[in-house]
């Protein structure tokens, strides 16, 4: 069997070349050719519409990645463009003081959202995380914290502890998604010094098959929280507004105190929030600080309403459900066809295809090769990140994966077989 030929991505490492002498790494973050398939991966992108994306040399591909996120509609997304042109050309959006759009989104929020009662806005997922911390520590007066999932590159929490003093994490204790008996052990050491529990209402680990709540799991989280008075933080930055319109909260009916939303909210424009309970909230009026420049700015709360109204007005989040229930019901057919290893997790709107661990490491080299055949088909996934469906994935954009998805498995088990 052939392989799949191999993409022509000259423009993007001649770019890439340059960058490395302009930028420590060439790219910032999870951007880096490693963080994909070196030599495989374009590495600048040019054009984006509905889900499919074109990088610098002309190559398109259908998207899978959604910016890592925020893509719930689709990339240039007409209606909540045109808000913001209009935002910007008629009224302006960043000014010395706040705009009306504050309010409304806050009101938006209180309707949609279960825990919902008083709202702060930032711009990004690990902006909000911080302020929920803050904010629960001086609620309570206690300082560690808990923590399940990922929640950004702060010093508090981030994987990689380079540059950072350990006195800045060292009250923060990790456990493991569905190990309530992990919770349960570090709040019997640390419960009474506690300010919050913040973790991921579904599991999505960094580089780790998805996991959907197991019985109990939240809800035993929510009654230690409660036992210890420790204010419970959902972050939902992935998950609202793509599992439910109130987020996982909803879908599983288990409500922090307090919840991180982002990425979704607003179809690319940068804007978080951190909302809940109004006593708690209330915590962020004088006892602390949080404050910048750019929060205010109104162009991403004008987008974030739109895209809600749009979420709202068209059945969105069921039409993404409906369409990758069937698609996930496709790939796990074929992954039984071919029968190489290859694992599906997830939930409709957030999936991953991984493959078994195994002792001699081959489940790296499938791996490989299995989104080395993706990308070079012009279909673009990551091998260490799951996936989004968007609203613009038509189901002919999804049969064509489905196909891409069959070949791909089929090379892996020709070639180990």
């Amino acid at each position: 069997m052939k392989e799949t030929e191999k993409l022509n991505i000259t423009k993007s490492r001649k770019l890439f070349e340059e960058a490395l002498t302009l930028i420590p790494g060439g790219v910032l973050g999870a951007r880096k050719p490693g963080d994909f398939i070196d030599g495989e991966y374009p590495i600048f992108l040019d054009t984006g519409k509905g889900c499919r994306l074109t990088d610098v040399d002309g190559n398109e591909f259908i998207d899978f990645l959604c910016g890592y996120g925020p893509i719930i509609l689709g990339y240039r997304e007409e209606e909540v463009d045109e808000a913001v042109y209009k935002q910007i050309k008629e009224k302006g959006f960043c000014f010395t003081l706040t705009q009306k759009f504050q309010n409304e989104l806050a009101r938006k929020l209180n309707q949609i959202v279960p825990c919902s009662e008083m709202s702060i806005f930032l711009k990004t997922g690990s902006d909000a995380t911080t302020a929920s911390i803050r904010i629960a520590r001086a609620h309570t007066k206690k300082l560690k914290v808990m923590r399940c999932g990922y929640h950004g590159w702060h010093d508090w929490c981030v994987e990689m502890k380079g540059g950072i003093p350990s006195k800045f994490y060292e009250d923060v204790f990790e456990f493991q998604y569905n190990h309530l008996d992990q919770l349960e052990e570090l709040m019997a050491t640390h419960g009474h010094e506690t300010a919050a529990i913040i973790m991921t209402p579904f599991g999505h680990p960094n580089h780790q098959e998805m996991q959907v709540p197991a019985p109990g799991f939240l809800e035993g989280a929510r009654q230690i929280a409660d036992k210890y008075g420790a204010v419970l933080v959902y972050d939902e930055i992935r998950t609202g507004f793509r599992l439910s319109m109130g987020g996982a909260q909803k879908l599983y009916g288990v409500t922090p105190d307090l919840t991180v939303l982002g990425k979704a909210m607003a179809n690319g424009y940068p804007i978080s929030v951190v909302t809940g309970k109004k006593n708690i909230m209330m915590a962020a009026e004088s006892k602390l600080f949080i404050s910048s420049t750019f929060f205010p700015n109104s162009e991403a709360f004008v987008a974030a309403l739109k895209t809600i109204e749009i979420l709202e007005r068209d059945n969105v989040l069921e039409n993404i459900w409906e369409k990758g229930k069937g698609f996930m019901n496709g790939i796990q057919a074929l992954i039984d066809k071919h029968a190489v290893g290859a694992e599906l997790t997830g939930v409709a709107p957030m999936f991953y295809i991984t493959f078994k661990k195994d002792g001699t490491g081959a489940y790296k080299s499938k791996r490989k090769d299995f989104y080395t055949q993706l990308i070079r088909k012009g279909f673009f996934f990551t091998p260490f990140h799951h996936a989004y469906i968007s609203y613009r994935h038509t189901q002919k954009d999804l049969d064509l994966t489905l196909n891409a998805i069959d070949e791909s498995l089929a090379f892996i088990k020709y070639k180990y077989q």
